[in-house]
């Protein structure tokens, strides 16, 4: 199994890092009249929000972030470094097509939602059945992941048809999406240094 290089491990680990420092900052900006609870990210990167910028540079470095890792991926399953890409690229889409200041976004609700298919199915789809690959790709863990990211995103759709929870649900399966991919390439960093493996 090829090895995975250790500038994945500052792509992947940079993810959740951009992520949830720009809503924090973007909503910091925003001030009390943005609800973190009920509202989503997308309000933070619209057309006219004081942090519009910050939150929409941070969707574009989440992008290039998990390209970054896919690319370096190394011993994942194709498919699943090519749904991570995906997932990646739609993350910078998102950012290139922010909603509204009011009302929503067809072209913008689309695509955040084809990126949350991409990254939910990702680990899935990288995982490998040999009993001596790396602990997060492994059949238990990938499955595990993917049904966490897919619960959670189903918790999302409920409470924004519900008028709900919607932000406090977004922002779980967002985190959950970003961290995965850094989890996956440590157990990859750790399991070359327990088990040297040839390239």
């Amino acid at each position: 199994m090829r090895l995975v290089p250790t500038w994945a491990l500052l792509s992947s680990g940079s993810a959740p890092v951009v992520l949830i420092g720009g809503w924090l900052i973007a909503a910091h900006l925003e001030g009390p009249a943005y609800d973190p609870v009920t509202q989503t990210i997308s309000v933070l990167a619209a057309y006219g929000a004081r942090g519009f910028w910050v939150m929409t540079s941070a969707l574009a470095a989440l992008g290039v972030c998990h390209l970054c890792t896919a690319l370096g991926l190394r011993p994942a399953a194709l498919p699943g470094r090519l749904a991570l890409g995906a997932g990646g690229i739609t993350a910078v889409v998102v950012a290139l097509l922010p909603p509204p200041s009011s009302g929503g976004s067809l072209s913008h609700g689309t695509v955040a939602g084809v990126g949350f298919a991409f990254l939910a199915v990702w680990p899935v789809l990288a995982a490998h059945r040999s009993a001596t690959a790396p602990w997060g790709l492994r059949p238990v863990p990938a499955f595990t992941a993917t049904a966490v990211m897919l619960g959670s995103a189903a918790w999302f759709m409920i409470e924004m048809e519900q008028d709900g929870a919607a932000g406090v649900a977004e922002r779980l399966v967002t985190a959950i999406q970003s961290v995965w991919p850094f989890v996956v390439v440590a157990s990859c960093l750790w399991h070359r240094h327990r088990r040297p493996v040839p390239q």
